[in-house]
């Protein structure tokens, strides 16, 4: 029923972005804690990342009005072109950016946002308590739409942006309840706004992250509660942002909040979200326009899957040059984050991440065909939200993030379409590239080589291919005091001499890091070489 709704309001609203009136000013309110803050990002390094180059400036024809923090709020003082706040930012940059570009509508951002704070008390709005944000963030957008009003600008409300859960996770109280305040909250700001149809997004709280592992079922209950609410109104919508950047934090391994990468990510998934809903796609279609492949042929087909390095999170195709062309001799198939970004059957390799972005098929590629003369294909697979546990057979309590059913049904696709297209299909192997988070967790790391086993047996049955060859590869773990007694390396180079056909690659020798874990463009390239290398050693 919710699907039949959605479609008609979809009709709806297409409908009336396509008159006339482009004049309106579009308004949207950001609303939630620290990550809708965006603590730990860093307006200085956000030219680092050549998509979002020059989004430290602000932008002229984008009206910005906010209020942070807690104790002390900074405030914009009325409305102002949209920018970076001192020296960080949210995902209302990136937002700001791609809507604009999409839609001739002017749009204008209202954002009220606190760190450390819960909905079941400080944005509670039947009972404010603590910083009493509710009370305070509906006076700001009032006085915000007011000063319009003076100026006389003609505006709209066109959707609430809501990040926010992390905290509530902890109350015992306010996390078994979270579904019944978030479906209040919203009510609330209907009424109060006298919108009964205001549009909210909500933002997957990420689990790439500490907390993803030690507070997996916290996590759960949250996203549990955020998408029961999302399936009962079909004027909410659930956005997966659990397979963005998060930044890197010292001793302690990964942090918790998204850091610079993940909020402009952040920022363009919602984009994408409310864009979607006027009927705007903003993905580029990559066409295989003409099968590679003779009829009758042989095809080795190589499957690559992993987390965060295989799905090429800090890769950019725009440090390709020349390279970044599409590769219409080999067929790519591929699904990305869990699915949140997959292939139109199978495209042209080259660059096909969510964010211009790519992984080491590149170089995989590049280097098996100066060896192989044959026929290859390239099926991806990755999900960099995950650990290694959600990979195994049996899963977690976190049934949401069990992604090895997902992978055994994409490896049985794309060796049954190669079929249906007339060929002989060899599965000459998957390349696995262990868990990147959980190496930076003892209790993780220590399980991670038991985890895998499972996954590479149970992948053998399932797939009817007994001597199914894996090729595993790790680059160095983080090397930490509380860590180093546990040695993944040896764990690893155990299942190797036990098992012929489990490869153990020691991709130790890659490019130095600008961050700990994550590898960037040169590494990821020189990950892709090594791994066909290992193929080319056993073939």
């Amino acid at each position: 029923m919710k699907h039949l709704i959605a479609l008609f309001l979809l009709a709806t609203v297409t409908a009336q972005s396509a008159d006339a009136d482009t004049k309106t000013l579009r308004v949207f309110i950001f609303a939630g804690q620290s990550n809708m803050v965006g603590t730990h990002s860093r307006v200085k390094d956000i030219n680092r990342f050549p998509q979002f180059a020059g989004l430290d400036q602000p932008q002229a024809k984008v009206l910005f009005s906010y209020k942070l923090g807690r104790e002390n709020m900074e405030t914009s003082q009325g409305w102002i072109p949209i920018q970076p706040t001192r020296d960080y930012f949210g995902p209302e940059l990136s937002f700001a950016k791609k809507v604009s570009q999409s839609i001739e509508a002017p749009i204008a951002v209202i954002k009220v946002a606190s760190g450390g704070t819960t909905l079941g008390k400080d944005w509670n709005p039947d009972m404010p308590d603590g910083f009493k944000l509710y009370p305070l963030a509906l006076e700001h957008v009032r006085a915000s739409l007011a000063e319009l009003e003076r100026k006389k600008i003609a505006y709209r409300i066109e959707g609430f942006v809501w990040h926010q859960g992390e905290n509530d996770m902890f109350d015992k109280a306010f996390k078994p309840a979270y579904t019944a305040n978030l479906k209040n909250f919203i009510a609330c700001w209907r009424r109060d706004l006298k919108l009964p149809s205001l549009r909210f997004y909500l933002g997957e709280l990420c689990t790439k992250t500490i907390w993803g592992m030690d507070n997996r079922d916290n996590m759960l209950a949250i996203r549990t509660a955020q998408k029961a609410v999302a399936d009962a109104d079909p004027l909410v919508d659930y956005v997966p942002t659990n397979h963005d950047a998060v930044e890197i934090g010292g001793e302690a391994g990964l942090h918790y909040h998204y850091g610079t990468l993940g909020q402009l990510e952040h920022g363009v998934n919602h984009a994408d979200a409310y864009l979607r809903t006027l009927g705007i796609e903003t993905g580029r279609d990559r066409p295989l326009k003409t099968w590679p492949y003779a009829k009758g042929s042989a095809v080795k087909l190589f499957v690559l899957a992993g987390h965060r390095n295989m799905e090429g999170e800090r890769a950019f195709k725009q440090e390709l040059g020349a390279a970044a062309t599409d590769d219409a001799q080999i067929a790519f198939k591929y699904s990305l984050g869990g699915g949140f970004k997959t292939s139109k059957g199978w495209e042209p390799l080259g660059p096909a991440g969510a964010y211009d972005t790519f992984g080491p098929e590149l170089s995989f590629a590049k280097s098996l065909r100066a060896t192989e003369k044959g026929n290859i294909a390239i099926a991806k697979f990755t999900h960099s939200g995950t650990q290694m546990n959600d990979w195994t057979p049996e899963g977690t309590t976190a049934k949401d993030m069990h992604v090895y059913p997902a992978f055994i049904a994409f490896v049985r696709s794309a060796m049954q379409e190669l079929k249906d297209q007339g060929h002989t299909v060899e599965l000459a192997g998957i390349f696995y590239h262990a868990g990147e988070n959980d190496m930076a967790f003892g209790p993780y790391r220590k399980q991670a080589a038991k985890w895998l086993q499972s996954t590479v047996t149970q992948s053998r049955v399932d797939l009817a291919m007994p001597s199914l060859k894996w090729f595993v590869s790790q680059q160095p773990p983080p090397d930490e005091k509380g860590l180093n007694q546990l040695d993944i390396t040896a764990d690893l180079a155990a299942l190797a001499a036990a098992d012929k056909a489990f490869i153990h690659i020691k991709a130790f020798d890659l490019p130095p890091q600008p961050e700990k874990l994550v590898l960037d463009a040169a590494g990821v390239l020189k990950l892709g070489e090594v791994l066909a290398e290992s193929y080319t050693g056993h073939p």
